[in-house]
Protein backbone atom coordinates (compact mmCIF):
# COMPACT_ATOMS: atom_id res chain seq x y z
CA UNK A 1 0.00 0.00 0.00
CA UNK A 2 1.50 3.27 -1.13
CA UNK A 3 0.85 6.84 -0.06
CA UNK A 4 0.55 9.68 -2.51
CA UNK A 5 1.91 13.16 -2.14
CA UNK A 6 -1.41 14.59 -3.19
CA UNK A 7 -0.74 18.07 -4.44
CA UNK A 8 1.83 20.48 -5.78
CA UNK A 9 0.01 23.49 -4.36
CA UNK A 10 3.01 24.12 -2.11
CA UNK A 11 5.46 23.60 -4.94
CA UNK A 12 7.77 26.41 -3.90
CA UNK A 13 8.31 24.97 -0.43
CA UNK A 14 8.50 21.42 -1.76
CA UNK A 15 11.40 22.39 -3.98
CA UNK A 16 13.54 22.87 -0.90
CA UNK A 17 11.64 20.53 1.45
CA UNK A 18 14.05 18.81 3.83
CA UNK A 19 16.96 19.25 1.44
CA UNK A 20 20.43 18.44 2.72
CA UNK A 21 22.34 21.59 3.52
CA UNK A 22 24.73 21.16 0.63
CA UNK A 23 22.21 19.88 -1.90
CA UNK A 24 21.68 23.19 -3.64
CA UNK A 25 23.50 26.48 -3.43
CA UNK A 26 21.41 29.52 -2.54
CA UNK A 27 22.35 31.19 -5.81
CA UNK A 28 21.09 28.17 -7.72
CA UNK A 29 17.60 28.20 -6.18
CA UNK A 30 15.25 28.83 -9.11
CA UNK A 31 12.79 31.68 -9.13
CA UNK A 32 9.38 30.24 -9.86
CA UNK A 33 6.76 32.45 -11.43
CA UNK A 34 3.04 32.22 -10.78
CA UNK A 35 2.61 31.03 -14.37
CA UNK A 36 5.09 28.19 -13.85
CA UNK A 37 3.32 27.16 -10.64
CA UNK A 38 -0.05 27.07 -12.39
CA UNK A 39 1.36 25.10 -15.30
CA UNK A 40 2.91 22.60 -12.89
CA UNK A 41 -0.38 22.26 -11.04
CA UNK A 42 -2.15 21.56 -14.31
CA UNK A 43 0.33 18.84 -15.23
CA UNK A 44 0.08 17.28 -11.77
CA UNK A 45 -3.71 17.27 -12.01
CA UNK A 46 -3.50 15.52 -15.37
CA UNK A 47 -1.13 12.97 -13.86
CA UNK A 48 -3.54 12.18 -11.03
CA UNK A 49 -6.52 11.99 -13.38
CA UNK A 50 -4.68 9.65 -15.75
CA UNK A 51 -3.79 7.38 -12.84
CA UNK A 52 -7.40 7.33 -11.62
CA UNK A 53 -8.47 6.26 -15.12
CA UNK A 54 -5.87 3.47 -15.17
CA UNK A 55 -3.73 5.20 -17.80
CA UNK A 56 -0.48 4.76 -15.92
CA UNK A 57 1.75 5.28 -18.94
CA UNK A 58 0.32 8.76 -19.49
CA UNK A 59 0.57 9.55 -15.78
CA UNK A 60 4.22 8.52 -15.77
CA UNK A 61 4.91 10.85 -18.69
CA UNK A 62 3.33 13.76 -16.85
CA UNK A 63 5.43 13.14 -13.74
CA UNK A 64 8.52 12.87 -15.95
CA UNK A 65 7.73 16.31 -17.36
CA UNK A 66 7.61 17.71 -13.84
CA UNK A 67 10.87 16.00 -12.94
CA UNK A 68 12.53 17.72 -15.91
CA UNK A 69 11.24 21.07 -14.68
CA UNK A 70 11.79 20.51 -10.93
CA UNK A 71 14.53 17.88 -10.49
CA UNK A 72 15.09 18.88 -6.84
CA UNK A 73 11.48 18.27 -5.83
CA UNK A 74 11.17 15.00 -3.86
CA UNK A 75 7.38 14.90 -4.35
CA UNK A 76 7.53 14.49 -8.12
CA UNK A 77 10.12 11.70 -7.89
CA UNK A 78 8.06 9.89 -5.27
CA UNK A 79 4.82 10.21 -7.21
CA UNK A 80 6.42 8.89 -10.39
CA UNK A 81 7.71 5.98 -8.33
CA UNK A 82 4.15 5.27 -7.19
CA UNK A 83 2.97 5.13 -10.79
CA UNK A 84 5.80 2.80 -11.69
CA UNK A 85 4.70 0.45 -8.90
CA UNK A 86 1.27 0.40 -10.54
CA UNK A 87 2.97 -0.52 -13.82
CA UNK A 88 4.99 -3.24 -12.02
CA UNK A 89 8.20 -1.39 -12.92
CA UNK A 90 9.54 -2.10 -9.47
CA UNK A 91 13.25 -1.51 -10.04
CA UNK A 92 12.54 1.82 -11.75
CA UNK A 93 10.15 2.76 -8.94
CA UNK A 94 12.81 2.01 -6.34
CA UNK A 95 15.27 4.21 -8.25
CA UNK A 96 12.76 7.08 -8.10
CA UNK A 97 12.24 6.63 -4.36
CA UNK A 98 16.02 6.48 -3.88
CA UNK A 99 16.26 9.88 -5.55
CA UNK A 100 13.45 11.32 -3.44
CA UNK A 101 15.18 10.05 -0.30
CA UNK A 102 18.50 11.53 -1.44
CA UNK A 103 16.82 14.93 -1.76
CA UNK A 104 14.67 14.69 1.38
CA UNK A 105 16.14 12.09 3.75
CA UNK A 106 13.77 13.00 6.59
CA UNK A 107 10.53 12.77 4.59
CA UNK A 108 8.59 9.59 5.47
CA UNK A 109 6.62 8.98 2.28
CA UNK A 110 9.46 7.88 -0.02
CA UNK A 111 10.54 5.26 2.54
CA UNK A 112 6.96 4.03 2.89
CA UNK A 113 6.51 3.79 -0.86
CA UNK A 114 9.91 2.21 -1.47
CA UNK A 115 8.93 -0.39 1.11
CA UNK A 116 5.85 -1.25 -0.96
CA UNK A 117 8.04 -1.71 -4.05
CA UNK A 118 10.48 -3.90 -2.12
CA UNK A 119 7.56 -6.02 -0.91
CA UNK A 120 6.53 -6.45 -4.53
CA UNK A 121 9.96 -7.97 -5.18
CA UNK A 122 9.62 -10.26 -2.17
CA UNK A 123 12.36 -8.36 -0.30
CA UNK A 124 10.44 -8.34 2.95
CA UNK A 125 13.26 -7.55 5.37
CA UNK A 126 14.40 -4.60 3.26
CA UNK A 127 10.80 -3.39 3.21
CA UNK A 128 10.59 -3.73 7.00
CA UNK A 129 13.75 -1.65 7.32
CA UNK A 130 12.06 1.13 5.33
CA UNK A 131 8.88 0.94 7.43
CA UNK A 132 10.99 1.08 10.57
CA UNK A 133 12.58 4.25 9.21
CA UNK A 134 9.12 5.77 8.70
CA UNK A 135 8.26 4.94 12.31
CA UNK A 136 11.48 6.55 13.49
CA UNK A 137 10.35 9.74 11.75
CA UNK A 138 6.70 9.41 12.80
CA UNK A 139 5.98 6.77 15.47
CA UNK A 140 2.23 7.34 15.05
CA UNK A 141 2.02 6.51 11.33
CA UNK A 142 -0.75 3.88 10.93
CA UNK A 143 0.12 3.05 7.33
CA UNK A 144 3.69 2.19 8.28
CA UNK A 145 2.40 -0.25 10.88
CA UNK A 146 -0.03 -1.79 8.40
CA UNK A 147 2.63 -2.14 5.72
CA UNK A 148 5.12 -3.58 8.17
CA UNK A 149 2.44 -6.09 9.08
CA UNK A 150 2.16 -6.99 5.39
CA UNK A 151 5.89 -7.58 5.16
CA UNK A 152 5.97 -9.65 8.36
CA UNK A 153 3.07 -11.70 7.02
CA UNK A 154 5.18 -12.27 3.91
CA UNK A 155 7.77 -13.77 6.25
CA UNK A 156 5.02 -15.82 7.95
CA UNK A 157 5.62 -13.99 11.23
CA UNK A 158 1.89 -14.10 11.89
CA UNK A 159 1.78 -13.02 15.53
CA UNK A 160 4.01 -10.02 14.89
CA UNK A 161 1.98 -9.08 11.81
CA UNK A 162 -1.21 -9.16 13.87
CA UNK A 163 0.29 -6.81 16.45
CA UNK A 164 1.22 -4.33 13.71
CA UNK A 165 -2.23 -4.47 12.10
CA UNK A 166 -3.93 -3.95 15.45
CA UNK A 167 -1.64 -1.01 16.20
CA UNK A 168 -2.51 0.55 12.83
CA UNK A 169 -6.23 0.18 13.57
CA UNK A 170 -5.74 1.60 17.06
CA UNK A 171 -4.01 4.68 15.66
CA UNK A 172 -6.69 5.14 12.98
CA UNK A 173 -10.02 3.51 13.88
CA UNK A 174 -11.28 4.24 10.36
CA UNK A 175 -8.42 2.31 8.75
CA UNK A 176 -10.62 -0.50 7.46
CA UNK A 177 -7.87 -2.33 5.60
CA UNK A 178 -5.75 -2.67 8.74
CA UNK A 179 -8.75 -4.16 10.55
CA UNK A 180 -9.38 -6.50 7.61
CA UNK A 181 -5.75 -7.61 7.59
CA UNK A 182 -5.93 -8.32 11.32
CA UNK A 183 -9.01 -10.50 10.77
CA UNK A 184 -7.21 -12.48 8.06
CA UNK A 185 -4.33 -13.15 10.43
CA UNK A 186 -6.72 -14.19 13.18
CA UNK A 187 -8.07 -16.81 10.79
CA UNK A 188 -4.55 -17.90 9.87
CA UNK A 189 -3.53 -18.53 13.47
CA UNK A 190 -6.70 -20.51 14.19
CA UNK A 191 -8.75 -17.89 16.01
CA UNK A 192 -11.64 -18.53 13.64
CA UNK A 193 -14.53 -17.25 15.71
CA UNK A 194 -12.75 -13.98 16.48
CA UNK A 195 -11.89 -13.60 12.78
CA UNK A 196 -15.51 -14.07 11.71
CA UNK A 197 -16.72 -11.67 14.38
CA UNK A 198 -14.19 -9.06 13.21
CA UNK A 199 -15.19 -9.52 9.56
CA UNK A 200 -18.88 -9.14 10.36
CA UNK A 201 -18.19 -5.96 12.30
CA UNK A 202 -16.24 -4.54 9.37
CA UNK A 203 -18.97 -5.47 6.87
CA UNK A 204 -21.58 -3.88 9.09
CA UNK A 205 -19.69 -0.60 8.88
CA UNK A 206 -18.40 -0.98 5.31
CA UNK A 207 -20.98 -3.11 3.47
CA UNK A 208 -19.31 -2.62 0.06
CA UNK A 209 -15.85 -3.84 1.18
CA UNK A 210 -15.23 -6.76 -1.21
CA UNK A 211 -12.07 -8.07 0.47
CA UNK A 212 -13.86 -8.72 3.73
CA UNK A 213 -16.98 -10.02 2.00
CA UNK A 214 -14.88 -12.57 0.11
CA UNK A 215 -12.99 -13.63 3.25
CA UNK A 216 -16.22 -13.91 5.19
CA UNK A 217 -17.61 -16.09 2.39
CA UNK A 218 -14.77 -18.57 2.79
CA UNK A 219 -14.85 -18.57 6.58
CA UNK A 220 -18.63 -19.06 6.76
CA UNK A 221 -18.55 -21.81 4.12
CA UNK A 222 -16.03 -23.70 6.21
CA UNK A 223 -18.42 -23.34 9.16
CA UNK A 224 -21.24 -24.88 7.13
CA UNK A 225 -23.18 -21.63 6.89
CA UNK A 226 -23.72 -21.97 3.17
CA UNK A 227 -26.57 -19.51 2.67
CA UNK A 228 -24.80 -16.71 4.52
CA UNK A 229 -21.59 -17.50 2.64
CA UNK A 230 -23.32 -17.32 -0.75
CA UNK A 231 -24.92 -14.01 0.15
CA UNK A 232 -21.55 -12.48 1.00
CA UNK A 233 -20.02 -13.90 -2.17
CA UNK A 234 -22.61 -12.24 -4.39
CA UNK A 235 -21.83 -8.93 -2.69
CA UNK A 236 -18.05 -9.45 -3.02
CA UNK A 237 -17.87 -10.29 -6.72
CA UNK A 238 -20.50 -7.68 -7.52
CA UNK A 239 -17.95 -5.08 -6.45
CA UNK A 240 -14.68 -6.79 -7.44
CA UNK A 241 -14.62 -10.00 -9.48
CA UNK A 242 -10.87 -10.51 -8.99
CA UNK A 243 -11.68 -12.63 -5.94
CA UNK A 244 -12.77 -15.35 -8.36
CA UNK A 245 -9.10 -15.66 -9.34
CA UNK A 246 -7.38 -17.61 -6.57
CA UNK A 247 -3.94 -16.85 -8.01
CA UNK A 248 -4.62 -13.13 -7.73
CA UNK A 249 -5.83 -13.53 -4.14
CA UNK A 250 -2.70 -15.47 -3.20
CA UNK A 251 0.00 -13.61 -5.11
CA UNK A 252 -1.26 -10.05 -5.53
CA UNK A 253 -3.67 -9.47 -2.64
CA UNK A 254 -1.50 -11.86 -0.58
CA UNK A 255 -4.03 -13.41 1.76
CA UNK A 256 -2.46 -15.79 4.29
CA UNK A 257 -2.42 -19.48 3.25
CA UNK A 258 -5.31 -20.83 5.36
CA UNK A 259 -7.63 -18.11 4.10
CA UNK A 260 -6.59 -18.82 0.49
CA UNK A 261 -7.20 -22.53 1.02
CA UNK A 262 -10.65 -21.89 2.47
CA UNK A 263 -11.62 -19.69 -0.48
CA UNK A 264 -10.24 -22.33 -2.84
CA UNK A 265 -12.52 -24.98 -1.35
CA UNK A 266 -15.50 -22.64 -1.75
CA UNK A 267 -14.61 -21.90 -5.37
CA UNK A 268 -14.16 -25.60 -6.15
CA UNK A 269 -17.64 -26.36 -4.84
CA UNK A 270 -19.13 -23.25 -6.38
Amino acid sequence: MIRWILSLVCLVSLLTFSLPANAIEESETPTITEEQLQAAENIAQKAFEAAQQGNFAASEQYWSQLIEQFPNNPAVWSNRGNIRISENKLDEAIADFDKAIEIAPDAPDPYLNRGAALEGKGLYQEAIDDYNRVLEIDPQDPMAYNNRGNAKAGQQRWDEALIDYQKAAELDPNYAFARANAALIQYQIGDTDAAIKSMKNIVRRYPMFPDVRAALTAALWEKGKEGEAESNWVAAVGVDNRYQDLKWVEQIRRWPPKMVEALGRFLDLD
